[in-house]
């Protein structure tokens, strides 16, 4: 008699880029396929439809004329839109894993975008940043949480990078913002948008991301 074939071994382990949750590590800058994600796409197309209703209630202040209010009006709400995706547009470039954890967060993020642009006519109309400064605080500690999964993967200079751009999230600030008159607001957020900026030049000091 002849003996039949031994089974294949089975794999206890699932491949890597099959693992639910990943290390946060690092994307090489010579990666192939190093491309937007679908998840990506829909996050942008959020932000868009957040950009277009800012422009419209700024069409809208201009033609009752009320220019310079909404132009002030738009330049804020422009930059918490503005900023918030450029915060994750440079962390996915460095970092995208795209394993669930990551996606789950990416749309906890998206979650505040939608937030935020459901404000963006209060501003406008009743000088009420509430709504969108929640938005905006829910994508920036969306954020923070990913910074930090950076930071328990990471060591040395890198993870010291990771821990300056979680710190220096300026959320407590804009916050800070709902409890000031009204004549006050623009010169705070002056301040905080300068802050916020500052933020990347600090941490990359320690090590520059991908």
């Amino acid at each position: 008699m002849t003996s039949s074939p031994a089974p294949p071994p089975v794999c206890s382990a699932a491949p890597a880029h099959h693992r639910p949750l990943r290390r946060l590590t690092a994307r090489g800058r010579d990666e192939t396929r190093r491309g937007v994600s679908s998840l990506e796409l829909f996050f942008d197309l959020c932000f868009i439809v957040a950009i277009a209703q800012a422009g419209a209630q700024l069409v809208h202040a201009m033609v009752e004329g009320h220019t310079g209010e909404g132009i002030l009006n738009y330049l804020m709400v422009f930059f918490a839109i503005w900023w918030a995706w450029m915060n994750f547009t440079w962390f996915a470039s460095a970092y995208d894993n795209d394993d669930v954890l990551y996606r789950v967060v990416t749309l906890i993020q998206t979650a505040g975008v939608l937030v935020l642009t459901a404000g963006v006519s209060q501003v406008f109309e009743e000088h009420a940043y509430l709504v969108v400064i929640l938005g905006y605080v829910i994508m920036r500690l969306a954020m923070t949480a990913q910074w930090l999964r950076v930071a328990r993967s990471s060591q040395g200079p890198e993870r010291t990078m990771a821990l300056r751009y979680a710190i220096g999230l300026c959320q407590i600030g804009w916050l800070g913002l709902l409890a000031l008159p009204e004549a006050g607001r623009p010169w705070v957020f002056l301040v905080m948008a300068l802050l916020e900026l500052a933020v990347p030049l600090y941490a990359e000091r320690a090590h520059p991301t991908p």
